[in-house]
């Protein structure tokens, strides 16, 4: 009987967390019903899905970039099959006004590398972007019910969201530009890829010379200057990535321009 009774105990007071009773101002009796959420719940709710699934671009540029930026445009050009149905796909998923701003970054700047991907193996061999007649200029590839551009892509789209990071991870395929990454942009991680990426070209010795008292830098900077004083001077937008404190009277050049393929 001592053991039925401590049960029976047990139960009611299980019962009574599950039910407590509450007794509102009219002398009712209200239950209320406790719920238990489960940690995986908790984490399903938390977790903000990306608007594009990049996977796709992310393992054909894991298994044909190195990671210092070298392309094999040999391999993509003998199987263009999984960049193609890539593209398709970025066709199909177009941004909508419901994204993110970083979701269409990420969207845009990985269309941008897929696209110069393509047009090179659309020429493969060359030399060099430029022995491509009009690169920037070809209408080639139709996302939507609209045919696009890399200019477009770059200048009328990227450019105007306001974010000059983008120089460093939209690559046109040429040795003096920023190294192609090997991996997809993503949403998620956006802020530390651009952020990763600006500061690795910055470091880049082949690509910018910067010391304290004098800078000589990539065209990039001479190029789209006013994308990169939006908040303060050209030295000021440097000095937030640069390994070196850079001064506000430091002598400035730029580097010439090297645009020898990216293989």
């Amino acid at each position: 009987m001592k053991h039925f009774s401590l049960i029976l105990f047990t139960i009611l007071v299980t019962t009574s967390c599950v039910f407590a009773k509450q007794v509102t101002p009219g002398n009712q009796i209200k239950k209320t019903e406790t719920t238990t959420v489960k940690p995986q719940e908790v984490l399903t709710k938390n977790k903000i899905p990306e608007a594009f699934n990049h996977d796709a671009w992310n393992t054909l540029l894991q298994k044909n970039v190195s990671k210092t930026g070298h392309v094999n445009y040999i391999a993509f050009k003998n199987n263009p099959t999984e960049l193609h149905a890539y593209i398709t796909s970025l066709g199909k998923n177009m941004p909508t006004k419901t994204w993110t701003k970083k979701d269409k970054l990420a969207y845009w700047i990985n269309a941008y590398n897929a696209l110069t991907v393509d047009l090179i193996i659309k020429n493969y061999p060359v030399k060099s972007i430029k022995d491509i007649k009009d690169p920037w200029d070809q209408k080639l590839w139709k996302l939507g019910e609209k045919w696009y551009n890399l200019n477009e892509i770059e200048h009328e789209i990227l450019r105007k969201m306001n974010e000059p990071r983008i120089h460093f991870a939209i690559v046109c395929a040429s040795f003096s530009c920023p190294k192609l990454q090997n991996q997809a942009f993503t949403a998620t991680k956006l802020e530390e890829q651009l952020t990763a990426a600006t500061k690795a070209f910055l470091a880049d010795k082949n690509r910018n010379e910067i010391a304290s008292d004098s800078i000589k830098i990539s065209k990039i900077f001479q190029w789209f200057s006013k994308d990169f004083k939006q908040n303060g001077s050209l030295i000021d937008f440097l000095n937030t990535y640069a390994e070196v404190q850079i001064s506000s009277n430091a002598k400035k050049s730029y580097k010439d321009y090297n645009w020898s393929l990216n293989e």
